[in-house]
C-alpha cells in the first residue's frame, strides 16, 4: 500500500469516529511489530496536515522475560520521529509463569498489559491509546 493511500485512510477513520481532538497527547502502544509501527509512522506524518493538533508518544510494555528484550531500533525509529519512546517495565511474564503457572495465559496477559499501558498513560498525562 503506498503512503498517501494509508494515510488517506488513516486520516478517514479519525475524521468518521471523531477519534482525535485538539490538544491530545495519545500514546501508541508499540509492539515493536509492523501494525504499530505502521500507526506510528501514519500518525506522525498526518500530524503535519491535520487540522487538530496533537502530540505523540510511544510506548512499550516490558514483560520481564528472563532474556530481556532489545528494543533498541524502536528507540532509533522514534529518535528519528522526535516522538518520545517510553518503555514500561513490567513483571507480567514471572506473574502469570510462575506465580500463577497459568496454562492459557493470553486473557490474562493481555488485561495486565492494558493495566500497565493505562497506568503510564495516567502518569504520563496523556489521555488517549
Amino acid at each position: 500500500m503506498k503512503l498517501q493511500r494509508l494515510l488517506s485512510l488513516v486520516r478517514k477513520a479519525c475524521d468518521d469516529y471523531l477519534l482525535i481532538d485538539d490538544n491530545d497527547k495519545i500514546a501508541i502502544g508499540i509492539s515493536g511489530g509492523k501494525d504499530s509501527l505502521t500507526l506510528l509512522y501514519a500518525l506522525h506524518e498526518m500530524k503535519r496536515f491535520y487540522p487538530k493538533k496533537f502530540e505523540l508518544h510511544a510506548i512499550t510494555v516490558d514483560m520481564g522475560f528472563e532474556t530481556p528484550m532489545d528494543f533498541s531500533e524502536i528507540q532509533v525509529l522514534c529518535d528519528k520521529l522526535d516522538v518520545p519512546y517510553h518503555i514500561i517495565p513490567t513483571e507480567i511474564s514471572k506473574i502469570i509463569f510462575d506465580v500463577r503457572k497459568e496454562s492459557n495465559p493470553c486473557s490474562l496477559c493481555a488485561k495486565m498489559r492494558r493495566g500497565a499501558l493505562n497506568q503510564a498513560l495516567v502518569e504520563r498525562g496523556m489521555n488517549k491509546l
